[in-house]
């Protein structure tokens, strides 16, 4: 078995790699970094080292390394005969990832089985984007004869994958704790073999569950973290009134699930408890500074503070928590960090009220919109 995987950094080769190596299969990594790719291929294995309860050091051989900005003809050729594709590249970057994949759907031998192709990225239904951004590059015709040769399942994907050491090399540090969700019925009865994945009838309820809690709360705690000059984020959740802040989103955040999904308000008390846990692995060297770039993407429509904001809102239950926690998400700002000082720049340019249509999408008639637009006006004071 063979799987083609975009993405060789940290979580490509810490968590999807990984698993799709202890599945059994030969995993070709594309990327881009020809530093990184060259890195790969000089090296017959790397390490991944799982920090906190139940962690080991896991060894990965077996693989192979392709740039694909300089060798598209060898990565196509790996993805003709590949049975799975996976991405871990970010959601804004699939559509430079759907050409090349088109290109080898085109040249795949009908008779072998469908490809499966599963983004594993932190956005809902990204596989959907990838999908539409694969058939956006061909012409309608030539989609009818490649739409057979693929199959395309949404997955939600959790592990935490801090920023690593520069000398460590292509060895990873990852957090023990990991979950890939992936929806079964693209596949029918012919599910693809990756014992460490879950797959399940309806993902809805398990992509949601994980951004509205585990990336709503690590942000929430990278910002509160950021505010009170904090730097790691286990520290953050070791100063009481922070760890309470976080909390209280995670509480917001859990309530919309239970009424909107039926998940039972004790079970998702626990997942919560857990999540709070994970994030104060002192383990883990994570940054607050890594964990709350990109802002603007991180307050847009439909992530991980705005969405579930919005539904409670709609819901008329409270959410004033989340407002809070985007109050600090809005004083953030790193030098390395483009989205962070283009946000600061917006926010001196723009009224309150342009900046949360901009920003976060929301009209002026939805119930969201005053209460947003009062904390921004309250951030620009």
């Amino acid at each position: 078995m063979k799987a083609v995987h975009f993405g060789a950094g940290n979580i490509g080769r810490g968590f999807v790699g990984l698993l799709l190596h202890d599945a059994g299969y030969e995993v070709v990594f594309a990327d881009v970094n020809a530093e990184l790719i060259d890195a790969l291929n000089a090296a017959p294995s790397y390490e991944v080292h799982e920090v906190g309860d139940g962690g080991s050091d896991r060894t990965v051989t077996g693989y192979r390394a392709v740039n694909s900005a300089t060798n598209e003809n060898e990565l196509i050729a790996e993805i003709q005969t590949a049975d799975v594709v996976t991405t871990a590249v970010g959601p804004n970057i699939l559509k430079f990832v759907a050409p090349v994949i088109a290109r080898a759907l085109a040249l795949r031998d009908s008779g072998l089985p469908p490809l499966a192709v599963m983004a594993c990225e932190n956005a809902i239904n990204a596989t959907d984007l990838l999908r539409t951004e694969i058939q956006s590059s061909v012409a309608p015709e030539q989609w009818e004869a490649l739409a057979p040769r693929a199959v395309f399942a949404n997955t939600a994907v959790d592990r935490i994958v801090p920023g690593q050491d520069p000398a460590a090399g292509i060895d990873v540090t990852v957090e023990a704790f990991y979950e890939w969700v992936i929806e079964s019925g693209p596949f029918g009865d012919a599910l693809p073999e990756i014992p460490g994945a879950t797959f399940v009838d309806a993902l809805g309820p398990y992509i949601e569950r994980k951004l509205f809690t585990v990336n709503t709360g690590h942000a929430t705690a990278a910002y509160y973290g950021f505010a009170a000059g904090i730097d790691k984020i286990s520290d953050v959740l070791a100063n009481s009134d922070v760890a309470d802040a976080v909390r209280h989103v995670l509480e917001e955040t859990s309530a919309l699930l239970v009424v909107k999904h039926g998940i039972d308000a004790e079970v998702q008390r626990e997942y919560r408890e857990k999540i709070l846990t994970r994030f104060a692995n002192p383990h883990l060297p994570d940054t607050v500074q890594r964990v709350g770039r990109q802002p603007l993407r991180k307050l847009s429509r439909n992530e991980r503070f705005i969405s579930p904001a919005a539904e409670l809102a709609e819901r008329g239950l409270s959410h004033t928590a989340l407002l809070d926690a985007i109050g600090k998400a809005l004083g953030f700002e790193v030098a390395d960090d483009e989205q962070s000082t283009e946000m600061q720049g917006l926010l001196a340019e723009l009224s309150a009220e342009e900046f949360v249509e901009r920003v976060s999408g929301l009209a002026p008639e939805h119930p969201l919109y005053a209460g947003l637009v009062a904390v921004v006006r309250e951030h620009q004071k």
